[in-house]
């Protein structure tokens, strides 16, 4: 939902409604609500605007009863469920925008968000709608939306896909290494995807999803703003103009929606978070930090952009975190490391303020 444009979007497995404009959506008291009839079906709507809280939502369709839905409903980004708490995550945006001002080779965007309530479960952000090059960080979107599939239960992860010579390309992954043409089941295309960020089977799984579209109305329905799946990986389609993009917080969105299962089961949102732990490109947010710290994360590299994005998962100080760059890679990177540890240091217990 979009309070600001008056647009809403129902998408669940059973339908996507696509995004439809509500002129006489009613927004006041801390709620938004209103009617909309998108392809013969009616969705009237009671949605609460701050925090966590139950939300309705009624599906009419023609000649059948209609279908009452009242769940939890999160407001993204979401206000501290303790504001004391979340007062102090506030030095931390200053050291970080230090961080961020530091790096003069490279534009830099950064969002974190905890997720222990140790502070309130605060969001931060410091240039946090910067919108570079999103690189292979898109591929969570990807995984997230193949996830979303098997929960509703449309595709399955045991399903072989054939894998040929025509859909070999450059760059990071391990699929080209292995002999080819071969069946490759939907779970490996998945774990290929995020632990070596294997731009076959990247691009093996958006055509078995249908390509972009699917991807890009995920990230609608999430009102996730400055992010498109706009071309596959490697197939020269960004020359002519078409880039995949997104920001520190679309990232941090994502993986606040998926860490408390809101887009995925938990069953699915563990096998995402397995696939993350595993993630063998390890030189910029695991190498500043110290060894042994219990991470689950994404890397985006390309020769003018780096990027690490994912979970500190520390005992009691659980952390989502974004961290993107523009710019040379090198000390894109090397900005990287050094706004990671800041995080590291502040939130780790026994080494920041607690």
């Amino acid at each position: 939902m979009d309070t600001v444009d008056r647009t809403v979007r129902y998408r669940a497995c059973d339908g996507d409604s696509g995004r439809v404009a509500d002129p006489r959506m009613r927004v006041g008291d801390g709620t938004a609500a209103g009617v909309v009839t998108a392809g013969g079906t009616t969705y009237a709507y009671r949605v609460p605007l701050a925090g966590r809280t139950r939300g309705v939502v009624e599906v009419l369709r023609r000649h059948r009863q209609p279908d009452r839905l009242v769940g939890e409903v999160v407001t993204d980004p979401q206000p501290p469920t303790d504001p004391a708490a979340g007062r102090r995550l506030s030095p931390l945006a200053g050291q970080l925008s230090g961080g961020v001002a530091a790096a003069t080779n490279n534009r830099a965007g950064v969002a974190v968000r905890d997720l222990s309530g140790r502070y309130g479960h605060q969001q931060i952000g410091v240039n946090d709608t910067f919108r570079p090059n999103a690189a292979s960080v898109i591929k969570l979107w990807i995984l997230v939306e193949l996830l979303r599939r098997v929960d509703c239960g449309q595709l399955s992860l045991d399903r072989g896909v054939r894998v040929t010579r025509d859909d070999v390309v450059g760059g990071t992954g391990k699929l080209k290494f292995e002999a080819i043409p071969q069946v490759v089941t939907g779970h490996r295309l998945a774990e290929y995807m995020i632990e070596y960020s294997d731009n076959i089977a990247a691009n093996v799984l958006i055509d078995q999803l249908g390509g972009f579209a699917p991807v890009n109305a995920l990230i609608d329905s999430m009102n996730q703003r400055e992010t498109v799946l706009a071309h596959n990986f490697f197939d020269g389609a960004a020359d002519r103009g078409g880039e995949n993009l997104t920001s520190p917080d679309d990232v941090i969105s994502l993986l606040g929606a998926v860490w408390d299962a809101r887009i995925l089961t938990e069953s699915s949102r563990d096998l995402m978070i397995d696939f993350l732990r595993k993630q063998t490109l390890n030189t910029k947010i695991p190498a500043a930090l110290p060894p042994g710290t219990p991470l689950a994360h994404k890397t985006g590299d390309l020769t003018d952009a780096s990027h690490d994005v994912g979970y500190c998962l520390t005992p009691g100080a659980e952390t989502a975190v974004a961290f993107l760059t523009a710019g040379p890679f090198r000390s894109g990177s090397e900005t990287v490391r050094q706004l990671a540890r800041t995080v590291h240091d502040y939130i780790t217990p026994g080494c920041g303020p607690g």
